[in-house]
């Protein structure tokens, strides 16, 4: 049921802002348009934010995966739920002004039930869903003003993953390609623009105590995935203005390139892959390419900037031969036209996992010809790249966060152990930016993945299925950090320390020398910006799954953050949780 106040009007602000936004104020993905997550806000301080304590919490009843950064406009906190379901809530006091229930078409979606988020915008609340919907809400009641059908139910369904669960003896299977969403929308130019998850095809076979982590993601030789795409539909109707593929049409083989772009061996048998391609020329129309995170967004260049997903089917490429152009890439594409503009395939041919998932963030980068204005990408391979906004050229590679092993080394039948692994260094997790220091906080994941190729022997009713599959390296370390980089100078590690647990859900700065990090055992850190010590913790209950965000009402500042738990929670021993938990200093 939707429950109305009619406090909601008065608190409401036209939507997201056309000009700077105003300090106290976090209206949207990543706080503004250059999604930095940093706040300007200082009256929590170094000196003061040992006395942050609970101020307000809102629990949703819908337990795990609860990965969603609220938004807070004027004196209203929006937030969504893991099955899509919406609260307009008292930024104040947490008292539920309105709730969306969301009612889905399918239970059928891909992975783990997870939603990250809204944009408020012109006095509507927009959420694209797990079952493939793109709604808007009006933002004074919760009214469904237009519901845009952008994925059919049946859109993604794959017979053959269904078919292997039994072939592959799994004690438990999760997904396959099917489109939906789990980003917040970003709202530019009169548009609300979102990408698909579940285009890259894969089977996620959970592990012996039911977790996800330490099972494997099987991606088979001719199965088929889904073709990504990012759209934009109109903000006032839900009419779709243009979408873009990931995939190349014509020509994403590209160059069969031995190196990335930045010149590291990727190690492949370009010849057989050549030998191959006149059998797959098709490849390109279930070629994969999910979108996981918002774009960033250059108003004066008119440009976006998203990151793209592995090609399919994941970590086994022969029947995928080239480049697979745009998978595994920043790209830069015209927000009116959804024109590409540039790109950069971080890794071509990717057999590994490593999508560029965490949300872009644009800076201004120093360079000896003077300040250029950028845009950086915190990868899964280790290094946080930097880029001319305009043009796409690599301006600058941070050190490696990690320690990298074997990287790009291709699976093989009798194991390869890789560093880092599919969950990478970097995930999905938005990495926070400190313009006046030139710093970058990223949540790091130290580990290991051991890739092999296995075959499931033909049979009189089919040929002989090859895969590879993915499980987390015996004897390797695996650990968390929260690392500073020094953009500003060359990329260079300030500091890095380790997590009590696995670090989880994104990281935020603030202008009181404060960067915010939670743990998947359910603690929120509070560290010095400049030296990495731990200054304050608190224990919310459940993983933290979701960025933390700051706003300011009344001249008293809150933190918010979403404890429900992550999507690697189940058999970790660690629980899930239903509760956004908002802190403040006391009065």
């Amino acid at each position: 049921m939707r429950i109305r106040h009619a406090a909601a009007v008065a608190a409401l602000l036209a939507g997201a802002p056309s000009g700077p936004v105003r300090a106290e104020d976090w209206p949207m993905f990543g706080r503004d348009h250059t999604n930095q997550h940093f706040s300007p806000l200082t009256q929590i301080d170094r000196s003061t934010v040992k006395g942050l304590r609970p101020a307000w919490i809102f629990q949703t009843g819908i337990t795990g995966y609860f990965q969603v950064e609220p938004v807070v406009v004027g004196t209203t906190l929006y937030v969504s739920t893991t099955q899509n379901h919406v609260a307009a809530l008292d930024a104040r006091s947490g008292r539920v002004l309105w709730t969306y229930v969301h009612k889905a078409r399918t239970e059928k979606i891909f992975g783990p039930p997870s939603n990250r988020g809204v944009a408020v915008s012109d006095g509507k609340v927009f959420e694209a869903t797990m079952d493939g919907r793109v709604i808007a809400l009006d933002a004074a009641t919760g009214k469904v003003l237009w519901d845009h059908e952008a994925v059919r139910p049946e859109e993604g369904e794959s017979e053959t993953a269904s078919a292997l669960a039994d072939t592959l003896g799994a004690n438990g299977v999760q997904g396959s390609s099917r489109l939906g969403f789990k980003m917040p929308p970003l709202v530019a130019d009169g548009l609300v623009i979102v990408g698909v998850a579940g285009a890259g095809y894969g089977l996620h076979v959970e592990d012996a105590k039911g977790g996800l982590d330490g099972g494997a993601v099987v991606g088979i030789e001719g199965g088929y995935g889904r073709r990504g795409w990012l759209a934009a539909y109109d903000a006032a109707t839900g009419a779709e203005r243009w979408r873009w593929y990931v995939t190349k049409a014509d020509g994403w083989e590209g160059a069969f390139s031995a190196t990335t772009p930045d010149g590291v061996a990727l190690h492949r048998d370009i010849a057989a892959e050549k030998a191959a391609a006149p059998a797959h020329r098709e490849a390109w129309r279930v070629g994969g390419g999910s979108l996981w995170m918002t774009p960033a967004y250059d108003r004066d260049l008119g440009l976006i900037y998203v990151g793209t997903g592995n090609p399919a089917p994941q970590n086994f490429g022969l029947s995928r031969p080239g480049d697979n152009l745009y998978t595994m890439s920043l790209v830069a594409l015209d927000v009116r036209t959804g024109q590409l503009r540039w790109y950069y395939q971080q890794v071509p041919h990717d057999e590994w996992g490593y999508d560029v998932a965490s949300p872009p963030f644009l800076l201004d980068q120093p360079t000896p010809k003077g300040s250029v204005k950028a845009v950086a990408q915190g990868s899964k391979t280790g290094w946080i790249y930097v880029h001319d906004r305009a043009t796409g050229e690599l301006l600058a590679r941070s050190e490696p966060l990690i320690t990298q092993k074997n990287l790009y080394a291709p699976p093989t039948e009798s194991g390869t152990v890789v560093s880092p692994g599919p969950l990478g260094a970097i995930s999905w997790h938005p990495v926070a930016y400190d313009a006046r220091s030139g710093s970058a906080f990223a949540q790091v994941r130290h580990g290991a993945t051991t890739y092999v190729v296995k075959t499931v022997p033909a049979t009189s009713e089919r040929p002989a299925i090859r895969y590879t599959e993915t499980t987390e390296a015996k004897g390797e370390p695996s650990f968390s950090t929260l690392t500073a980089v020094d953009l500003a100078r060359g990329g260079a590690i300030k500091w890095s320390v380790r997590g009590g647990s696995r670090l989880s859900g994104g990281t935020l700065a603030t202008a009181g020398g404060l960067v915010f990090s939670g743990e998947e055992d359910g603690h929120l850190d509070a560290h010095d910006a400049e030296s990495g010590a731990v200054l304050w913790r608190f224990q919310c209950g459940a993983g933290i799954g979701g960025p933390p965000i700051t706003y300011s009402l009344d001249g008293r500042q809150y933190v918010a953050v979403a404890a429900g738990g992550a999507s690697f929670t189940k058999g970790s021993g660690f629980g899930t949780g239903d509760a956004l938990v908002v802190f403040a200093l006391p009065d």
